[in-house]
C-alpha cells in the first residue's frame, strides 16, 4: 500500500532513520515526559521519539515550530494524537475540512504548502482499513498532521510576521499564540470543535461571517457587479426614478432594505435603509441618494470581500478578549470607543491627522488627565506656523494667540497658556510615548460634523471631553462632575494621575461588525489598506 505514496524518498529516509537508532542532541526525541497524561488518556500505541525527531529533520517547513512539536510529544510520552484504535480521529477529520475550507480565513501565506498533509491523510482515510498503527503511513500521517496543525494555526489565528506589520506602521504589540495548548485541548476533549477553540478576537469570527454572506451573495447573483447603477441627480423623499428602483435592488441584496417594494417610488421605508447603509459606510445620514452613496452601491463585491480580509489579518494581531477597562480609537472610523470590562459603554467623534501628518497605530496606558493645559508648541509647527508669524507681527502674535517664549536663538520654545482659545482645549490626556500623541480637547468644534475628519497634525481631539474626564475618574469619588468642570475651567494647569490601568489603543479598521450586527466598512484613510493588499494579494 505505501507505493502509492507520493513521497516515497523521505519515507524511505526516515525508515532508515529510525533502524540506525541515529544518536540525537540532548534534549530530544529521547527524552520523555509523562507527567502530563494518565495512562487512560493514551492511545494504546507510541511511537518512536527517533521517529518524530527524523521527520522534522527532512521537514524545513516545520524547522520554527520543532521544539514545539517535540514537547507536545514528550508530555504524551510519544502516543498518537490523530489516530485513534478505530484509525483516524475526529479531530484529524475537522481539521482536514478547517484546511480544505480555508478560503474564508483569507490565508494568502505560499509558505503553507497543505498539500502532503491533505494528500497523506487521504491515503491513510482510503487504505485505513488495511493497515495498523505499526505502519509506516500512520506514523507519518500522525506527525505531518501535528506539524501542519502549528503552522496552520501561527499563520491562521496569528497572521503574518510581527516584522511585515511593523512595516505596515503598526506598533500595538502583537498577541502571542500557545498552539501546543490549542492543539492539547482539541486533542484531549473530542467533543470540542476546533472552531470553539480559535485564538481569535470575536470580530474575526464576525467579519468570517460577513465574508462567507457575501461570497454566497455574489454566487448567487453572478451578474449583479456588471449591473451598474446610473446616477445624474441627487434624489430624495418623494422624488421617482428608475435610478430609485435600482437602488431598491441593491439594498435588498445588502440587507439594509426589508422592504419587497421595486417600484421606482421614493418611499420612507427607502429613506430608512438608505440611512442604515450610510452609517455603515461612513457616510451623512440624510437618506439622500448622492454621488458617494451610489459609489459604494456599485462598488464590486470582490471589493468588500477583500476589504474584509484585510482586516480580518489585522485582527489576527490583536488580543483575543480584553475584558479590562480600555479606550480604542479606531482612526478610518473617525470614532473614539470607552469599554468597561471589555463591553461598549460610549462613543464619541473625533478628529485624526491627515495624511501626511498621520496618527500612528500604537498601544500605551493612559497614566494623567490633565485640566486647563499649557500647549507646548510642536518643533514642526513652531517652525512652519509660529516663528513666520511673529517675524511678521512681533509679539502682537504671541499675545494674539496667548502665548509665550522662552529662550533665544536656536533655543526657542513657545507654549500657549490655558484658557478658552488654548489648541488643546480644556482638558488632555496623556499615554506617555514616543510619538507624542495624546487626545484632547479643542476650541474648534464645528470639524466633528464633517463626515471624514482627519485635520489634526497627529494628536486625537475628542468631541466630548468632559464625558471622557468623567469617565477615566470616575471610580475616583473626589473627583465630582462639579469639580471636574471647575478643574477645566480654572485656566491654571492641574495634572491627575490616573490611579487604575487604562490601556488606550489607536487601531485602524476599515472593516468591522458594530455592536448593532451591522457590517461596516470605512475609506482606507491612510493607505494602510493599500500597503497590506500587495503582501496579501500581490497587489
Amino acid at each position: 500500500m505505501l507505493k502509492k505514496i507520493v513521497l516515497p524518498t523521505l519515507l524511505l529516509a526516515l525508515a532508515v532513520a529510525c533502524q540506525q537508532g541515529q544518536k540525537r542532541p540532548k534534549g530530544e526525541g529521547i527524552n520523555r515526559d509523562t507527567t502530563h497524561y494518565t495512562k487512560e488518556e493514551y492511545i494504546a500505541e507510541a511511537m518512536d521519539s527517533n521517529l518524530v525527531v527524523a521527520f522534522l529533520d527532512h521537514h524545513a517547513e516545520f524547522a520554527p515550530y520543532r521544539e514545539s512539536i517535540l514537547d507536545f510529544y514528550r508530555k504524551r510520552d510519544f502516543h498518537f494524537a490523530w489516530i485513534d484504535s478505530a484509525g483516524l480521529t475526529e479531530q484529524a477529520g475537522g481539521f482536514m475540512n478547517m484546511m480544505r475550507q480555508d478560503e474564508a480565513t483569507g490565508i494568502r501565506d505560499s509558505s503553507l504548502d497543505k498539500s502532503a498533509a491533505l494528500r497523506l491523510y487521504d491515503s491513510l482515510s482510503a487504505e485505513g482499513s488495511e493497515l495498523n498503527r505499526k505502519d509506516l503511513l500512520y506514523r507519518i500521517t500522525e506527525i505531518s498532521l501535528t506539524g501542519q496543525f502549528f503552522d496552520y494555526a501561527q499563520k491562521t489565528w496569528g497572521g503574518m510576521t510581527s516584522d511585515n506589520s511593523k512595516d505596515l506602521e503598526w506598533f500595538i504589540p502583537r498577541k502571542k499564540i500557545n498552539v501546543e495548548s490549542l492543539l492539547d485541548s482539541v486533542i484531549r476533549y473530542p467533543k470540542t470543535a476546533i472552531a470553539t477553540n480559535e485564538p481569535v478576537n470575536r470580530q474575526y469570527k464576525l467579519l468570517r461571517d460577513e465574508l462567507q454572506r457575501l461570497a454566497k451573495l455574489a454566487k448567487d447573483n453572478p451578474v449583479l457587479d456588471s449591473i451598474r447603477i446610473e446616477k445624474k441627480k441627487t434624489y430624495k423623499s418623494g422624488d421617482s426614478s428608475n435610478v430609485i428602483a435600482a437602488v431598491k435592488k441593491r439594498l435588498q441584496m445588502y440587507g439594509d432594505f426589508k422592504d419587497s417594494d421595486t417600484t421606482s417610488r421614493f418611499t420612507p421605508q427607502l429613506d430608512s435603509a438608505l440611512r442604515n447603509f450610510q452609517a455603515r459606510f461612513g457616510q451623512k445620514e440624510d437618506g439622500v441618494i448622492r454621488e458617494s452613496t451610489v459609489a459604494s452601491l456599485n462598488r464590486p463585491l470582490e471589493h468588500y470581500m477583500q476589504q474584509i480580509l484585510l482586516n480580518m489579518e489585522r485582527i489576527r494581531w490583536v488580543p483575543v478578549e480584553v475584558n479590562t477597562d480600555y479606550l480604542l480609537v479606531n482612526i478610518p472610523e473617525f470614532r473614539l470607543h470607552a469599554y468597561e470590562d471589555g463591553k461598549l459603554a460610549w462613543s464619541c467623534n473625533v478628529v485624526v491627522g491627515t495624511q501626511g501628518n498621520s496618527t500612528v497605530i500604537f498601544s500605551k496606558d493612559l497614566k494623567y488627565v490633565v485640566f486647563s493645559p499649557y500647549w507646548n508648541v510642536p518643533p514642526g509647527i513652531l517652525r512652519k506656523e509660529v516663528l513666520p508669524g511673529i517675524r511678521k507681527s512681533g509679539k502682537a502674535y504671541l499675545a494674539r494667540h496667548n502665548m509665550e517664549m522662552s529662550g533665544s536663538g536656536n533655543s526657542i520654545s513657545i507654549r500657549q497658556k490655558p484658557g478658552p482659545s488654548n489648541s488643546l482645549g480644556k482638558v488632555k490626556f496623556l499615554f506617555p510615548n514616543e510619538y507624542n500623541i495624546y487626545l484632547h480637547d479643542t476650541p474648534s468644534k464645528g470639524l466633528f460634523n464633517e463626515t471624514k475628519r482627519s485635520f489634526s497634525h497627529g494628536c486625537i481631539r475628542v468631541s466630548e471631553p468632559k464625558k471622557l474626564a468623567e469617565w477615566v475618574l470616575r471610580k475616583d469619588s473626589s473627583w465630582t462632575t462639579a469639580k471636574i468642570d471647575a478643574a477645566m475651567n480654572a485656566n491654571k494647569e492641574k495634572y491627575v494621575t490616573v490611579k487604575e490601568k487604562i490601556p488606550v489603543f489607536i487601531g485602524y479598521f476599515t472593516a468591522w461588525v458594530d455592536s448593532q450586527g451591522r457590517l461596516n466598512f470605512r475609506d482606507d484613510v491612510y493607505g494602510h489598506d493599500k500597503k497590506l493588499a500587495a503582501l496579501l494579494f500581490g497587489k
